[in-house]
């Protein structure tokens, strides 16, 4: 069975790359098979090699890595992929999970938060080229792994994908507590719709909600992983 994950990464910034490519060979499990700085050359790489994954940025000179990644579905390359940008507006991160990523990292991220994607996707990968059969449990731990995260059977009115962009971003906020105006102006979503989330996720116990009282009128509400 094959035992190393080959990856590439598809980033223009040489010292982003450098410090990627750092990442990456602190993972023994993972092979750093070469770059890319465009979405021409990213193309030409993956269909000359057989990479496993792809580190994919967002903000390309020639092409978005949203339309490279278009291209890579069209053309039918097999090839799993998880963004590593700063984009973090809500039209792009809704756009790369339909397209199917694994994850998505947003710029600047600690060496933790990478070690923890690629080891979710090691494991995977690893019961995907073991094993002929896959049970409903292999599949659930997979559902987005990161800090638990599980969206099947949402109330009506509730979307999977707008409720995936809220965790990933009270992730990236995990060591400070954000208030639901907070929340929605970095998501660019309105603070009614947020609220109905959040609201769900603490009925659900999977975020931490701190009151904290002012001079005067009600309490802020902050929101945690």
């Amino acid at each position: 069975m094959k035992k190393v994950i080959n990856v590439i990464i598809v980033e223009d910034d040489p010292m982003v790359l450098e410090v990627n490519k750092t990442f990456l060979k602190q993972l023994p499990a993972f092979h750093y098979q070469g770059s890319a700085n465009s979405g021409e050359t990213a193309l030409e790489k993956l269909h000359a090699e057989q990479a496993d994954l792809v580190l994919l940025d967002i903000y390309l000179p020639d092409v978005s890595g949203v339309n490279l990644l278009m291209k890579i579905r069209q053309q039918d390359i097999p090839i799993d992929v998880i963004a590593i940008t700063a984009a973090r507006d809500a039209e792009t991160v809704q756009q790369l999970f339909r397209l199917g990523i694994i994850d998505y990292l947003v710029k600047p991220f600690r060496f933790e938060r990478f070690e923890n994607a690629l080891n979710n996707y090691k494991k995977m990968w690893s019961k995907l080229h073991r094993s002929e059969s896959i049970s409903q449990e292999d599949i659930d731990t997979w559902n987005y792994q990161n800090k638990d995260i599980h969206t099947d059977m949402l109330p009506k009115g509730l979307s999977d994908i707008t409720l995936k962009q809220i965790i990933l971003a009270l992730i990236e906020h995990e060591k400070e507590a954000i208030t639901a105006e907070q929340l929605a102006q970095y998501l660019g979503l309105a603070r009614v719709t947020v609220r109905r989330y959040l609201d769900y996720l603490e009925k659900q116990k999977r975020i931490n909600v701190d009151m904290k009282y002012g001079s005067i009128g009600r309490p802020t509400h902050y929101y945690s992983i």
